[in-house]
């Protein structure tokens, strides 16, 4: 088995979760994933995965030669999807990232959507909060909800989402009223994430000023999923802040209303991001072209809500 077998193999085990997962995917024997394994430990000179009878796990090491396996095997994938020219048929691995939340509610979809229209690919859908260095990661397409540097990068905006401060009708009834930023600091907050990061949400500058206002919260719960943070909202603990398609079906139904409308940040814009060249392989440009009008649409009515649509009353 030559080295680029062997890192097919390294690569196929981590996604199947074992060495005889691996072999039964790739049809090589147990012998020859276990020999193909210790080929690439050899060749690097150090030890790749802690192996036990029920699980693999990488090793520092094995983290970062990772990496590079997924980038050598989708370069080559891409120059053999090249020399076969663009009218080849979709076919093979695609292997997409998304935020969590995003992707699960709608990135997945579109991705399944996709999936039954190309019975010759398969997906590789990684959502992950976290920045994911796409060439390094080998990962064909992101979705992206983020302000983008400048990059060789090829980026497709498919949407916007708002950043919102929200309560249910429940909790603010007979609450001190929400007028600006700083009444916050006497309300109780449902936080995304950890205690440092989340501890003081910033907005934009007032009149006169080239400074964020920032306020300094003492949050009474701290959670790390959107989904639980919006049900202890909905149920009347306190306010959180939260991506507008995260909340939209909640303030639709009248079990949110948006708070500080006036004071909220500049949209976040949303794109699919896919690395320099991929376009031209089948299975990327097919994805990109049946993606983007469905995200479209989909950010267009799940992307934001309405101003002025639902407002606050409290106090």
């Amino acid at each position: 088995m030559d080295r680029l077998d062997a890192m097919k193999v390294f690569v196929t085990a981590l996604d199947e979760g074992s060495l005889a997962a691996a072999g039964r995917r790739l049809r090589h024997s147990p012998a020859a994933v276990t020999r193909a394994i210790a080929a690439l430990e050899t060749y690097v000179g150090t030890k790749l995965l802690h192996r036990t009878t029920r699980a693999i796990k990488l090793t520092e090491a094995g983290e970062h030669y990772l990496e590079t396996c997924r980038r050598v095997l989708a370069e080559l994938d891409e120059a053999s999807a090249q020399a076969a020219g663009e009218r080849s048929a979709p076919r093979g691995v695609l292997t997409l990232t998304a935020p969590l939340a995003a992707g699960a509610r709608l990135f997945r979809p579109v991705v399944d959507a996709f999936l039954q229209t190309q019975p010759a690919v398969q997906a590789r859908l990684l959502l992950l909060d976290r920045t994911v260095n796409i060439v390094d990661e080998g990962i064909d397409v992101a979705l992206r909800i983020a302000h983008l540097p400048d990059s060789s990068l090829i980026a497709v905006r498919v949407g916007e989402v708002r950043r919102m401060v929200c309560a249910s009708p429940a909790y603010l009834k007979g609450k001190s009223k929400i007028a600006s930023p700083a009444d916050l600091a006497q309300h109780d907050i449902i936080a995304l994430g950890d205690t440092a990061q989340n501890s003081t949400w910033a907005f934009p500058a007032g009149p006169g000023s080239k400074r964020l206002r920032k306020v300094k919260l003492q949050p009474r719960l701290f959670i790390n999923t959107v989904e639980g943070a919006i049900g202890s909202v909905v149920e009347g603990h306190g306010i959180a802040r939260a991506l507008s398609y995260q909340v939209q079906q909640e303030i639709r139904a009248g079990r949110l209303v948006p708070l500080l409308e006036e004071y909220e940040p500049p949209v976040l814009p949303v794109h699919l991001i896919v690395p320099s060249g991929r376009l031209t392989v089948a299975k990327v440009r097919a994805f990109v072209d049946f993606a983007v009008p469905r995200l479209r649409a989909t950010f267009a009515e799940r992307g934001g809500v309405d101003r002025g649509r639902k407002r606050a009353r409290s106090g």
